[in-house]
């Protein structure tokens, strides 16, 4: 046998980001609508805490295996309080982001050649997981205005199915999914002896009427629900790499032995960090929000006038996803834009969109100036190219 790599890691998509970074930085003075990060710093009060224990010891040492017991306590406090879930404090796992605990809840629950649920448009990242893992993505479509369709996910449960995944608030639409069917999806996966795995990295990123629910508060729902929860994205942490899963209990021995091999503990520092922040508290956060909806109804406006392009109204997170009248395919436009109008865009196909030409925006990484400029420059260029 030759040397070579893995045939399943050769067969996993290239992550989008860096080779988008990478076409940007032959670019200068782009501007980026692409990855999907907050403009803002964390809380004053983190960066201190964080440079307050550089001197203690205790940051240098290996911790546990889940966590210090103190932030899980906080963790599970905060999930009663804010999502209405009696957390047991056994089931919090404290990883470095919420990628990591994806990851970990797939090897925790799958054997190779087991198959999860997505709903596609997907967050690429949780299919990369899934396949790393040796396991099979399945793919069901949304409606047209990026909700859920129940039916078709049902449709979808078979012998092999181990779990389905909801993202609310979503990556990449900014759709946001009622609690009617999540409360439906969370159902099925009990009556089919399924996990639900649940990732709300966007929960306080909801817009007029819309709703952040938790499947997990569902009155029996911690038996089959995986709860994934970040620090990173309203919290302005993604460099810090700080997220939590809540977990049914009985899936901890597993889930204990791959973060010890894959991590062995979340680092210290880190966690004191995630303790600060949580004392800080999400009203913090949501200050910090409340500009992103004003962006939003900008940048909708703008694109309005743009013939040939679709937008279902996003109800959260801080993306749209455009649907587009072209026959052109969406990584072309992608360099196109970059290279000739200097503003930055994800390709949809990266997100399991497949037939036709999609661009995935963030509105979140920039201060809102910014973005409207960088949305002439997209409108400019799209009106050019399309």
């Amino acid at each position: 046998m030759k040397k070579r790599s893995a045939q399943r890691i050769d067969q996993v998509q290239d992550p989008v980001i860096p080779i988008v970074a990478n076409l940007i930085a032959e670019n200068p003075g782009t501007i980026s609508l692409g990855q999907g990060i907050v403009h803002y710093d964390p809380p004053l009060q983190a960066l201190e805490a964080a440079a307050s224990q550089m001197l203690d010891p205790a940051v240098h040492r290996y911790g546990g295996v889940a966590g210090n017991s103190d932030l899980q306590i906080r963790i599970a406090s905060k999930l009663e309080k804010e999502n209405g879930i009696a957390a047991d404090r056994g089931a919090v796992v404290y990883t470095a982001g919420s990628n990591m605990a994806f990851l970990n809840a797939v090897l925790a629950i799958a054997d190779v050649g087991d198959e999860v649920i997505l709903q596609s448009p997907f967050y690429f990242n949780h299919q990369m997981a899934i396949e790393i893992a040796g396991c099979k993505s399945v793919e069901v479509s949304t409606t047209a205005d990026y909700q859920l369709d129940l039916v078709a996910v049902e449709n979808a449960i078979n012998d092999r199915t181990r779990a389905i995944v909801t993202v609310s608030p979503n990556n990449p639409t900014g759709a946001v999914y009622s609690q009617a069917d999540l409360v439906a999806v969370n159902e099925l996966c009990a009556r089919h002896g399924i996990f639900h795995i649940s990732d709300e990295a966007y929960e306080y990123f909801v817009y007029e009427e819309a709703e952040h629910f938790s499947p997990a508060s569902i009155p029996g729902a911690q038996k089959h629900t995986i709860s994934l929860y970040t620090f990173s994205k309203a919290y302005g942490m993604a460099g810090w790499r700080c997220g939590y899963m809540l977990i049914p209990s009985d899936l901890l021995p597993a889930v204990h032995k791959i973060q010890d091999t894959n991590l062995v503990c979340p680092p210290i520092l880190n966690q004191h960090v995630a303790s600060e922040v949580l004392n800080v508290g999400s009203g913090w956060c949501r200050e910090q929000v409340a500009e992103f909806a004003r962006v939003r109804n900008a940048v909708l406006e703008e694109l309005s006038e743009l013939s040939g392009c679709r937008i279902p109204l996003p109800q959260g997170a801080f993306y749209m996803l455009l649907q587009l009248d072209t026959h052109r395919s969406d990584t072309e436009l992608v360099e196109e834009l970059i290279r000739r109008y200097g503003v930055a865009t994800l390709p949809g196909s990266a997100f399991g969109v497949d037939e036709g030409s999609w661009l995935r925006i963030s509105y979140g990484a920039l201060e809102s100036e910014t973005v409207i400029q960088g949305i002439d420059r997209l409108k400019s260029g799209l009106k050019a190219l399309l």
